[in-house]
């Protein structure tokens, strides 16, 4: 039975789509079968993170109403064969959600897979909140900047009050991932250190991407960037996240692009 992994935060651009597809491709490596599930529906961008914009033919919309089944709309990566991706649609709304058809399509997609990770479009809107409401626990993904950490504070608030586990009195376990991490910028002081994000939010830390040309040389390329460049700095921080959350003992580290060797340890709040 699959865990149900949302991928959130309530700021666009911080990474959501990204870390969706390079744990996905991750987990699937470490041979487990795994759904992305896109729900940023109108604009659609994890299919092409993911190299598969024209095999969409039918959508997470299609299979919430009942024009399509879920065995229809399901596109198997053509580079992993447990690596599964079902896309949001471009030309509807969220408003053609609802939350009875996603229920059910999470239910469809439980018995099936080892993780079903829901890629939550930016805002605290209808989209993003049936995004989170079904899921298991969550990774929220955050800049070290203030803007973004107070809207992923935002986000830990409705984690803690409109999801299903919330409603029925359950915790909702959270995870933060800190994404674009430059710590020659957070030594100077022009963006915040780690710890400051860590004593603002107080989330376990699942891992620490650094700041890299490999994520945007690999998203142009259609590949999540576990698979495009694995051992580049971003790749390898994605894969030891990939391996924490299978409930591996990985220390925190911020890998390099420019060298092989980690430079620098965390061991505080490790999730």
């Amino acid at each position: 039975m699959a865990q149900v992994m949302v991928v959130t935060s309530g700021k666009g651009g911080v990474g959501k789509t990204t870390t969706t597809a390079a744990l996905g491709a991750a987990l699937a490596r470490q041979g487990q079968r795994v759904v992305v599930v896109d729900f940023d529906v109108g604009l659609r961008n994890l299919d092409l993170v993911m190299g598969a914009e024209r095999r969409v033919v039918y959508d997470l919309i299609h299979v919430v109403q009942g024009t399509a089944k879920l065995s229809q709309a399901l596109i198997r990566d053509k580079r992993i064969e447990t690596l599964f991706l079902l896309a949001a649609s471009q030309t509807r709304d969220k408003d053609s959600l609802s939350d009875d058809g996603v229920e059910r399509v999470i239910g469809e997609l439980r018995p099936s897979f080892d993780w079903v990770i829901c890629d939550s479009p930016a805002g605290i809107e209808r989209g993003a909140s049936l995004a989170m409401r079904h899921a298991d626990f969550a990774v929220v993904v955050t800049n070290p900047e203030v803007s973004s950490v107070r809207d992923s504070d935002r986000i830990i608030g409705l984690l803690d009050s409109i999801t299903d586990k919330a409603k029925h009195g359950e915790p909702m376990d959270k995870l933060l991932l800190l994404t674009r991490y430059d710590p020659i910028r957070a030594g100077r002081g022009e963006m915040l250190s780690i710890d400051d994000v860590l004593d603002i939010l107080c989330l376990p830390l699942l891992g620490i991407i650094p700041e890299s040309r490999e994520v945007l040389q690999a998203s142009n390329m259609g590949a999540p960037v576990t698979l495009n460049n694995p051992k580049s700095a971003p790749a390898r921080a994605y894969s030891d996240a990939a391996r924490r959350l299978m409930g591996e003992l990985v220390p925190l580290v911020v890998p390099s692009d420019k060298s092989t060797l980690l430079n620098k340890l965390f061991g505080r709040r490790a999730a």
